[in-house]
């Protein structure tokens, strides 16, 4: 019997000792593994172009931007429903009708593009930038560096988005208020 409980007691220390190095580790790799690639505040977004190819019969109204604790966000403010727009990295933001390069601040940019003119079926404004080359004063903001005119031509309104560094975003469309709606653009303040 004694032969036995020595045969059988370090073989039971052997594996007791493995299982429990095996539930530390596994326990050590899934909490390393949740906190190295736990999304920064939770976000999900990409890098790549976002876009929708609808046009729409809203027209441009305003143009802001404000800070949040993980984002920078960028709004474009329409008379109507937003139907289609387009928003990626780009190296350089082009002018819309004349192809001309918009000088934008910022390691990256991005070209922001809303399916929906910045005037009226009579051709009268309905968004008159004070400053084309700063739509929204983003000094000192995180994330944001420059938000510039790019122009807006047969039916199309674009924008330069001057930014830190290629970081990821997400654009999403909000109705109101009222009859109108609004483009909206996140950009993270890091990955």
């Amino acid at each position: 019997m004694e032969i036995w409980s020595r045969r059988v007691v370090p073989g039971v220390v052997v594996v007791a000792l493995g299982a429990s190095l095996a539930v530390v580790s596994a326990v050590g790799v899934a909490a390393s593994s949740a906190a190295g690639t736990s999304p920064y505040c939770g976000q999900v977004w990409g890098s790549l172009a976002e876009r929708d190819e609808d046009l729409s019969s809203a027209v441009v109204d305003d143009v802001r931007a404000g800070r949040h604790a993980c984002f920078d966000r960028l709004v474009v403010d329409l008379r109507g429903d937003v139907a289609g727009y387009s928003v990626g990295y780009v190296r350089a933001v082009r002018s819309d009708g004349s192809g001309d390069v918009v000088a934008v601040r910022g390691g990256a940019r991005l070209q922001v593009t809303v399916n929906a003119p910045a005037h009226d079926a009579s051709y009268r404004p309905t968004y008159v930038p004070a400053d084309r080359r700063q739509l929204v004063d983003v000094a000192g903001w995180r994330t944001f560096r420059q938000v510039a005119w790019a122009g807006s031509y047969e039916g199309y309104t674009s924008l330069g988005l001057g930014v830190r560094a290629r970081l990821p975003f997400r654009v999403f469309v909000l109705d109101g208020p009222g009859d109108g709606s609004r483009l909206v653009v996140d950009v993270a303040h890091r990955w």
